[in-house]
């Protein structure tokens, strides 16, 4: 189970007791996730008492943890579906037990699936579209922790183990893409704050509908037709004969609610192999 940092009843109830959301009744701990500790807790006697999350970050750099909580909070305020983080009575949104940080956010109804289907896709562009126009005014800009430098130094690092196991025809696809994809600028492209990591584990359904978008950690500030490569290879890309028809069906819920510029879609089938790169490199 990924609960790396245990909790005691009492420790939540004194979490709880800097929180307007009532008292706690019962609390789990949660199996999915593998870099934070999360329970499921729930609590009554408010008006605000509920199902929540809490979180502990384990791994995470403690000084960009408030960008994401005031990310999270943004998104979930500009009509977006996605945990929203519970304020505490003095208007901070993290709190400290065990010597480490945490937060406590709303608990979104549905679950994750293993592979969507078509109306699932659509909907998951939808989804990422309303992110992306819930984002928009979001003013506090990201760099992003898998760019340039980071792909440079990864090819660096997996070269070698590259053309040792796969052999050297890898080795000179992954140095020449790495160079191809270094020469591209994407400055012109529309930007904004992006999720960066909608991967099928990061987006809930009810049935065909998708309910919620969790686990901004990789969010950062990027062209929007990176955000739109990273999810088709993600979650529509299947190497099969019906890849195309999934790619559409996503774009199409996307673009119902943010049509793509022209330099967007001449973009995107470079920036799907950048996607991939960047994939490949982090899993070798």
């Amino acid at each position: 189970m990924s609960v790396y940092t245990e909790l005691s009843s009492s420790d939540i109830s004194a979490i709880l007791a800097n929180y307007n959301i009532g008292t706690l009744t019962s609390f789990e701990g949660i199996a999915a996730g593998i870099e934070n500790s999360n329970f499921f807790i729930n609590t009554q006697g408010h008006a605000d008492a509920g199902r929540f999350v809490l979180t502990i970050f384990e791994r995470m750099d403690e000084t960009e943890l408030p960008y994401f909580m005031r990310l999270m909070r943004h998104l979930a305020h500009h009509g977006l579906s996605c945990p929203d983080v519970m304020q505490r009575r003095d208007d901070s949104l993290l709190f400290e037990v065990h010597g480490k940080q945490g937060c406590i956010v709303s608990c979104l109804s549905g679950r994750t699936l293993d592979a969507l289907n078509e109306a699932q896709l659509r909907s998951s562009g939808e989804s990422l579209a309303q992110l992306h126009l819930a984002g928009s005014d979001f003013n506090e800009p990201r760099n992003s922790p898998t760019g340039p430098n980071w792909l440079t130094e990864k090819v660096g690092q997996v070269l070698e183990k590259t053309i040792t196991r796969y052999g050297e025809d890898a080795g000179f696809l992954l140095t020449s893409e790495l160079e191809f994809q270094r020469s591209c600028v994407w400055d012109s492209l529309p930007c904004g704050v992006i999720h960066g990591d909608l991967f099928v584990d990061n987006i809930l359904f009810e049935g065909e509908k998708a309910s919620g978008i969790i686990d901004f950690y990789y969010a950062h500030t990027a062209p929007y037709a990176m955000d739109i490569a990273i999810t088709l290879n993600a979650q529509a890309v299947q190497l099969g004969a019906s890849d195309q028809q999934r790619i559409d069906a996503f774009m199409a819920g996307y673009e119902s609610l943010r049509p793509l510029q022209p330099e967007e879609r001449d973009a995107l089938p470079l920036l799907l192999r950048l996607g991939a790169l960047r994939f490949w490199v982090s899993r070798l």
